[in-house]
């Protein structure tokens, strides 16, 4: 295993630093300051990339030569964003909403370096799942909110775990995506910043 820079990812999430210790390869974690207000006429694919740079250019500024990973998820239904629900209610509404409908979830992963010399190389990918919710009762939604308490995930699920039975169909080149760090494009992006992962 090949590393020419400090690795390091620009996220506090837990979900994310789960994800990348799959790829057994050391990295520090440093929370990005940026702003994740949707900007006006902003679709969820657009909003996914530019978090997830923003995210990684806001890290890398402060640490040259290191290789930055920025990565931000965002749920749309019918062009309507769906963001974290903080609490109980947001995510009745948000899982009532879903039900029996289809949703995108745009997962933008970004890597940067920052180079002595002050230029920035920057790749950023964009992957979007398709998910497909199965009918739910009021009663059945409450249910799962009180078992998997998702009111820091966009959607009000988590895939990872119950929230994987709400669903009928996902359509997706990439289950790590919808969990928040598509780990299949970030393999793909590491490799062209000199970072081999095997």
């Amino acid at each position: 295993m090949l590393i020419m820079s400090p690795l390091i990812l620009a996220s506090s999430s837990i979900y994310k630093k789960m994800l990348l210790q799959r790829l057994q390869i050391p990295f520090s974690s440093v929370t990005p300051a940026v702003n994740e207000q949707k900007l006006q006429g902003e679709s969820g694919h657009s909003m996914a990339f530019r978090l997830a740079e923003e995210k990684a250019l806001a890290v890398a500024d402060k640490y040259p030569n290191a290789v930055v990973i920025g990565a931000d998820q965002v749920g749309e239904l019918e062009g309507q964003i769906l963001g974290k629900p903080i609490n109980h209610e947001s995510a009745i509404h948000q899982l009532q909403a879903q039900s029996g409908r289809t949703s995108k979830f745009h997962c933008g992963v970004s890597v940067v370096q920052k180079l002595s010399d002050g230029k920035i190389q920057r790749k950023t990918r964009v992957n979007t799942t398709e998910v497909t919710f199965r009918e739910l009762t009021k009663q059945q939604i409450s249910a799962y909110i009180n078992t998997d308490k998702p009111y820091d995930c966009a959607g009000s699920f988590k895939a990872e775990g119950l929230g994987i039975s709400l669903f009928v169909e996902v359509k997706t080149n990439d289950p790590s995506s919808l969990v928040g760090l598509p780990l299949i494009d970030l393999c793909t992006l590491l490799t062209e910043f000199g970072i081999d992962i095997n």
